[in-house]
C-alpha cells in the first residue's frame, strides 16, 4: 500500500475510493471487525484504506470484494485505484528503469492536450529545451536520483515534443521567470544555444512567450512549475514526485494563479532584450 499524497486532488480521489468501499461493506451487512477477520488481516487496516489514509493494493481489493461477496466489482474498483495511484507518481518510481519511458508518456499527453498553459520558475520546458541542454539536466536528474542512465534515449523522446510546436491545432502559452534564463543548468555554450532557442521560437503563431522579470512588482509569488493541459489537469513538479491534479477547484487555483502571473510577464522587445541580456552576460 501507498501513503497518503501531500496532494488534495489525490487525497480526494482516494477518499471516494474508500467510500466505495465502505460501501461494499455496509451492503453485506459486515461490521469491519467481521470484514477485517474473513480478510485476514488486523482491523486497523480496514480503518485505514476506509479513511482514505492509504491505497489498498490489487489484492487488498479482490480480498475486500470476496469478503463482501461483490468480486464482479473488483476490476472496476482496482481500474480506479490504479488511476488515484498515478495522480502522485515519486520520480524514483517513475524513473526506475530510466526516463524515456516517462518522456514518451509526456509526449502522448501533448500530443492530445490543445492549450497549455505553462509556468516555470527553475528551467525552460521541456518542449523548448535544446538536445544539449536537456542532456546536461537528464544527466543530472539521473546522478540525483540513482535511477538507470538511459538520457540519450530520453532526451530524444523529450526534443520530439517540440514538433508539436509546428502542427496545427496545438497552442503553447508560456510563462518563464527571469531566473530561469540565468541560472548556469548547463555550460555557457549550451545555454547560450538554449536561450537563442527560445528567441528562435517566439515568432512561432503557435507561442506565446513571456518572461517575468526580476524587477516585477509581484502580485503572485514564485511557485514551482506547473502545466494546465486544457483547462481540466495541471501537472505540477516537485523534487519528488509528478503531481496531476484533477480536482475542478484546484484546477482553478493553478488557472487563477496563471492569470496573474501573466499579468506580470512582459512580451515582444521587451521580453527579447531580456533574453538577449542573458546570452550576453555568458561572454
Amino acid at each position: 500500500m501507498t501513503t497518503a499524497s501531500p496532494s488534495s486532488s489525490a487525497q480526494a480521489a482516494r477518499e471516494a475510493l474508500a467510500v466505495r468501499l465502505q460501501h461494499l461493506r455496509k451492503d453485506a451487512s459486515l461490521t469491519g471487525k467481521e470484514l477485517s477477520a474473513r480478510c485476514g488481516w488486523h482491523p486497523a487496516k480496514t480503518t485505514r484504506i476506509q479513511k482514505g489514509a492509504v491505497l489498498p493494493s490489487d489484492a487488498d481489493i479482490r480480498t475486500w470484494c470476496t469478503a463482501c461477496g461483490a468480486d464482479d466489482q473488483a476490476d472496476d474498483l482496482i481500474a480506479t485505484a490504479r488511476a488515484v495511484d498515478s495522480m502522485y507518481m515519486e520520480w524514483r518510481r517513475l524513473h526506475q528503469g530510466g526516463m524515456r519511458q516517462v518522456q514518451e508518456d509526456w509526449l502522448a499527453l501533448h500530443a492530445q492536450t490543445r492549450h497549455c498553459r505553462v509556468y516555470v520558475s527553475n528551467l525552460p520546458p521541456g518542449f523548448l529545451q535544446t538536445p544539449a541542454f536537456a542532456t546536461a539536466l537528464l544527466e543530472q536528474i539521473t546522478r540525483f536520483q540513482g535511477t538507470p542512465n538511459d538520457v540519450t534515449e530520453a532526451v530524444a523522446a523529450r526534443v520530439a515534443r517540440s514538433r508539436f510546436l509546428y502542427e496545427g491545432g496545438h497552442r503553447y502559452v508560456v510563462l518563464i521567470e527571469e531566473s530561469v534564463l540565468r541560472y548556469r543548468t548547463a555550460d555557457p555554450d549550451a545555454m547560450r544555444g538554449q536561450l537563442r532557442r527560445l528567441l528562435a521560437v517566439m515568432p512561432l503563431a503557435s507561442v506565446s512567450l513571456g518572461i517575468i522579470p526580476f524587477t516585477a512588482q509581484r502580485t503572485v509569488w514564485p511557485l514551482e512549475a506547473f502545466y494546465v493541459h486544457d483547462d481540466t489537469m495541471a501537472v505540477v513538479e516537485t523534487l519528488t514526485a509528478e503531481i496531476k491534479v484533477t480536482q475542478p477547484r484546484e484546477v482553478g487555483d493553478y488557472m487563477k494563479a496563471f492569470a496573474g502571473l501573466q499579468e506580470m510577464a512582459v512580451y515582444g522587445d521587451t521580453a527579447r532584450a531580456l533574453i538577449q541580456a542573458a546570452i550576453d552576460a555568458l561572454g
